[in-house]
């Protein structure tokens, strides 16, 4: 019998596709989110400023990486296409680790300004857990993807 029996073979091209579908769904709620907390005080305020940026800067990136797999995949040559899926998944894989570390920096930088400047001004303050949240969601999101993104797990 065979071990991967009933196993779906990876596919870079659908994963990036779906990767870059659930990033765009999480910055399009993120900005929404952003806009209906906006007028609702300085924490909120600071809140919502920091939830509509990282929504925008994450759906520029999803167009951009899905455009950019686009691309890739439409310039593969007759029989290379296997060296290229390989080479894509762990770039794609890297990507996501070093972006992991990132997160992490950002996280870090969202607790700092909670601390600092958030420690007498609510707008601050909201600021500091906007990114904290959005550096949180990153984190985990780009984590379950680098490990999703190995095709042998």
């Amino acid at each position: 019998m065979d071990i991967d029996q009933g196993k779906k073979a990876f596919n870079i091209w659908d994963f990036q596709a779906k990767l870059t579908w659930r990033l765009a769904a999480w910055s399009l709620g993120s900005m929404l989110a952003g806009a209906v907390m906006y007028p609702r005080g300085d924490f909120m305020r600071g809140l919502a400023v920091q939830c509509a940026a990282w929504g925008a800067i994450d759906l520029l990136i999803a167009v951009l990486g899905a455009v950019s797999a686009r691309g890739k995949r439409a310039q593969i040559r007759a029989g290379e296409e296997a060296q290229v899926a390989a080479r894509e998944t762990g770039s794609l894989r890297r990507i996501l680790l070093i972006n992991s570390g990132l997160d992490v920096l950002y996280m870090a930088g969202g607790l700092a300004v909670i601390l600092m400047l958030g420690a007498d001004n609510q707008n601050w303050l909201g600021h500091g857990w906007g990114v904290l949240i959005q550096g949180a969601f990153l984190l985990v999101f780009d984590l379950y993807h680098a490990r999703q993104c190995d095709p042998y797990p």
